[in-house]
């Protein structure tokens, strides 16, 4: 069996393979029903006093539309992420993830949107398996 630190690295990277590949419904497979994902305006806006809720809580249906119309307005350029830190509780039902990224999307008018700062993703494990609960959009540290 693997060790919950690998555990938690397979969902980064099926993750990751979700952008690369804009596979929405493997996208959608590492959210648990309850996620929430708020973003700050841009990368150095630390304070969560800025911070706006683009999707609210997770809704298959809802996000599935929204990430289908990403993908057809945005061609990849490049991703890369670098897992800095995992945390598994002392329970092991809780653990969070340190990830570097830098992700440029280039829309159909040439416009980019560069992904570019540190995340946290919050996960937990539920009878499904672990499943991301809560993630904080791109800060610059």
């Amino acid at each position: 069996m693997k060790n919950l630190k690998e555990e938690i690295q397979e969902i980064i990277d099926r993750e990751t393979k979700a952008w690369n590949t804009q596979d929405v419904d493997l996208l959608l497979s590492i959210f648990h029903p309850d996620m929430v994902w708020p973003w700050p305006p841009t990368r150095d806006d630390h304070d969560p006093l800025n911070w706006v809720m683009v999707l609210g809580k997770f809704n298959h249906q809802r996000w599935n539309h929204f990430y289908q119309q990403f993908f057809k307005e945005h061609k990849l350029v490049h991703n890369r992420r670098e897992t800095l830190k995992i945390e598994i509780s002392e329970e092991g039902d809780g653990a969070l993830a340190v990830v570097d990224i830098d992700t440029l999307w280039v829309d159909t008018e040439g416009q980019e949107n560069r992904w570019l700062g540190r995340v946290c993703k919050v996960y937990a494990k539920v009878s499904e398996g672990w499943k991301i609960t809560m993630h904080t959009g791109v800060l610059r540290y």
